[in-house]
């Protein structure tokens, strides 16, 4: 019914209606297909789940409070009034688990809230925001953000490294139908066999 609604419009005007069947159509009906992708396979992934987490944060922590090391960790003397050790043994800055320098877990923790297989790569403030809630180091903003401008996928898709785009103009409304036609020109696209290059 609403092709032939469109056909009963457009025979009212002096044009030419081509059929081109199947993969033929390809240049000229570009824009106005709609988008057939394959459909979603669910595929198991590995998932790797850290049963030991509390247990390696809490050596960690108390490898970092020792006298040798407390200079490396950067705390200086606010080591004692500024934690709460809970009773799991665990230290909190504010509510939110200290992740000492020691034993990789800052990695671990950026890495997972950044690169896995569940997560969408963040940017550095978005990844600082959910992260701040849980965990607490010093200079963490610092370190979420040097740890993200290295991610080479965050790079690729940065502002700076696209095209910027044109002009957005809204052409006026027509007062009636078929008083004004605007046309768009797409081009720059993959020749065709036929050389074509443009819509």
């Amino acid at each position: 019914m609403r092709q032939r609604r469109w056909i009963k419009l457009l025979s009212d005007y002096d044009c030419e209606i081509r059929y081109h069947p199947g993969k033929a159509n390809v240049v000229a009906d570009a824009l106005s297909r709609k988008v057939r992708d394959k459909p979603l396979r669910v595929r198991s992934l590995v998932m790797s789940t850290y049963t030991d987490l509390s247990e390696r944060i809490l050596k960690a922590q108390l490898e970092a409070v020792k006298q040798e090391n407390v200079k490396a960790e950067n705390l200086g003397r606010l080591l004692k009034p500024i934690f709460e050790i809970h009773s799991n043994g665990i230290w909190y800055f504010k509510n939110c688990v200290w992740l000492p320098l020691f034993g990789g877990l800052r990695d671990l923790i950026m890495h997972e809230s950044h690169k896995s297989k569940y997560s969408i790569h963040p940017g550095s403030d978005k990844m600082y925001q959910d992260m701040k809630k849980l965990y607490w180091w010093p200079n963490m903003k610092a370190d979420i953000a040097t740890y993200v401008s290295k991610c080479l996928t965050c790079a690729k898709v940065k502002a700076e490294h696209q095209r910027p785009s044109g002009l957005l103009q809204q052409p006026e409304i027509p007062e009636w139908k078929w008083e004004h036609i605007t046309i768009d020109f797409v081009t720059g696209l993959p020749r065709t066999s036929s050389g074509y290059d443009s819509i």
